[in-house]
């Protein structure tokens, strides 16, 4: 399974536009190879880097396996989105206070479908997710201030 942006290349500068200091929308992501038997994926976005915790930026859970690519400034048909370090749900891009931050747009295949309300963190994510993961994949990109 394959995670890909158009905007940037893996282990590469993000462009400012899908940071805080840009227009702070999602990038355009492209999905390939995803295993047959998945009824789920989910995409982790978080910064590893963020001082005293790994800061979540984004959770979409219940995107069809189907789905070749995320649009920029969008979230998938049907897909939930849960709420990020940022206190609230949808796409909080990079904004490290200083520094090179890396940020990883993690992709994950599941042999069911996530039964979540809307707004869960990524804490209830994970407990849903485990004992469900068939493959994962990841896309890195950095980002400085």
């Amino acid at each position: 399974m394959k995670i890909t942006s158009s905007a940037f290349e893996h282990q590469k500068e993000i462009p400012s536009s899908y940071t805080c200091d840009g227009q702070d929308i999602n990038p355009p992501l492209t999905i390939s190879d995803v295993p047959s038997e998945a009824k789920d994926l989910v995409l982790i976005v978080n910064d590893p880097d963020a001082p005293n915790k790994t800061w979540v930026h984004w959770t979409v859970w219940n995107i069809n396996p189907d789905q070749k690519k995320i649009i920029e400034d969008s979230v998938p048909k049907e897909a939930q989105e849960g709420v990020t370090d940022f206190g609230n749900s949808g796409y909080g891009g990079p904004c490290p206070p200083s520094g090179e931050h890396r940020y990883f747009f993690k992709l994950y295949a599941l042999d069911e479908k996530l039964d979540l309300p809307p707004r869960s963190d990524i804490n209830q994510l994970e407990e849903a997710m485990t004992g469900h993961v068939l493959e994962k994949a990841a896309l890195i990109g950095i980002y400085s201030r």
